[in-house]
């Protein structure tokens, strides 16, 4: 494929905007950047993809999300609304996570990945949980991310609160998955795995053991940690420790391991986190929909943290994320000058770029050079102002918007094209999915308490 009558963003250091380039992909790789004139003449048979003048860029990166809530968007929860994030979790994502089939895994994992394509997020890293319909969950994702055409890690939330044999049976999905990923990563493939822990709140030190235990050599974890105070004061009656000193003395820290939110770490945890090489993630939209405050990111960043940025089951959509935290630090701090456009490119491009080639290192992710993989979207955006280099970030902060995404593109699959799904049907998936969700409702309100 040859990619005509565009504006390339690269997402290089330094990051390039050019004109007049064609981009040239070849079994899945970018093959080349070059002159479009002179790319068209050489072409050998290549399909021609116009452009028609939009900006092509590499596409978004998800560093946390959830598709198993998807069922959560429009549900009532019963009696008074929850104080606090303890109070969200038994009343809202503990009974919704029993409530779960593999049908439903099934229709929540397709309706994420067609919000994903249309919104120009390529590859995500997902958190699953379903202790009803634990074994071979993840392979029912796994389906479904393959027959979309997006790029994924997945993992199992390994936690005590369902008793023991949930548990058990959580890691052993985790190995199983793993176990099946290895053979399959060997050769490429668009989905990866890792290990998951629900929160150290929820996990004992003999669950955590076995979880060490249990996962192959050179894998890391993906858990949340400190997202509210009670992970911090669970861990201190449990341990006498903090939750991530708890992490380090189990082994689970390093530097393929994800740590959702650390919203309410200290110092001496930032300095464990930056030590091995562990990776944080922030998710601003969930933080403040669940009230649990704001993680210290600047400081994280400054202590030499790489932070990445998620949505945690909210709409695939990145650059709101990106706005999210661009306003939220402004006004959490009472400091214009808090949490710039540069820091939110830090975030969802070079460090999300970056923990997504920690699972698929075949080749570059997020970047449009020679040899990366060709995961691409183009963006009908009209400046009415010059777009440059130095003030792309805040182009995409205050201009660019999802809806404007027209074609997303995977290893040189087109998924959408003029926003049109090609690898998924959008009225069949939604339609499914509504069937099923008053049975799901159903079953939530006989769990919840």
């Amino acid at each position: 494929m040859l990619i005509t009558n565009a504006k390339l963003i690269t997402w290089e250091k330094p990051n390039q905007v050019l004109d007049g380039q064609a981009v040239k992909i070849s079994s899945g790789r970018i093959e080349g950047v070059g002159s479009e004139e002179n790319l068209i003449q050489a072409t050998n048979g290549e399909e021609i993809l116009d452009a028609g003048g939009q900006y092509v860029m590499p596409g978004n990166i998800c560093a946390h999300t959830h598709f198993y809530g998807a069922f959560a968007r429009g549900m009532a929860i019963p009696g008074t609304a929850p104080k606090d994030f303890p109070e969200i979790l038994r009343k809202l994502w503990w009974p919704l996570d029993k409530a779960l089939g593999e049908a439903d895994v099934r229709a929540s994992a397709e309706v994420m990945l067609v919000d994903a394509i249309k919104h120009g997020t390529t590859t995500l890293i997902d958190h699953h949980a379903s202790p009803n319909a634990i074994d071979g969950s993840l392979d029912v994702i796994a389906d479904a991310v393959y027959r979309s055409g997006l790029r994924a890690v997945l993992c199992y939330e390994v936690t005590d609160r369902d008793g023991e044999e949930k548990a058990q049976a959580g890691i052993r999905e985790n190995v199983r998955f793993l176990g099946r990923n290895l053979t399959e990563r060997s050769s490429g493939g668009r989905v990866a795995g890792t290990f998951g822990l629900h929160a150290s709140l929820t996990l004992s030190d003999e669950t955590l053991e076995a979880c060490r235990q249990a996962a192959p050599e050179g894998e890391g974890f993906h858990i949340h940690v400190a997202e509210h105070e009670a992970d911090e004061y669970d861990s201190l009656n449990k341990s006498e420790l903090r939750v991530v000193d708890r992490l380090m003395k189990h082994g689970i820290l390093g530097s393929k391991t994800i740590v959702a939110h650390a919203v309410h770490i200290d110092i001496k945890e930032a300095e464990l986190l930056a030590d091995t090489e562990t990776w944080v993630t922030h998710q601003p939209r969930s933080n403040m929909n669940n009230g649990v405050g704001v993680a210290p990111i600047e400081d994280l960043l400054r202590a030499g943290i790489k932070v990445g940025i998620g949505t945690d089951g909210f709409s695939h959509t990145m650059w709101e994320e990106w706005k999210t935290a661009y306003l939220l630090h402004k006004v959490w701090h009472r400091d214009p000058r808090r949490f710039s456009g540069i820091d939110a490119v830090e975030l969802g491009v070079y460090n999300n770029a970056a923990l997504a080639n920690k699972f698929f290192p075949e080749a570059t992710l997020g970047q449009i050079i020679p040899g990366a993989f060709a995961d691409l979207i183009f963006v009908d955006y009209h400046p009415h102002t010059p777009l440059t280099e130095g003030n792309l970030p805040w182009q995409i902060i205050f201009g660019f918007n999802e809806s404007m995404v027209t074609t997303t593109i995977v290893e040189g699959e087109v998924l959408m094209r003029n926003r049109e799904l090609l690898t998924m049907d959008e009225e069949e998936i939604t339609s499914r999915a509504r069937e099923q969700a008053p049975a799901v409702w159903e079953r939530y309100n006989t769990f919840v308490q």
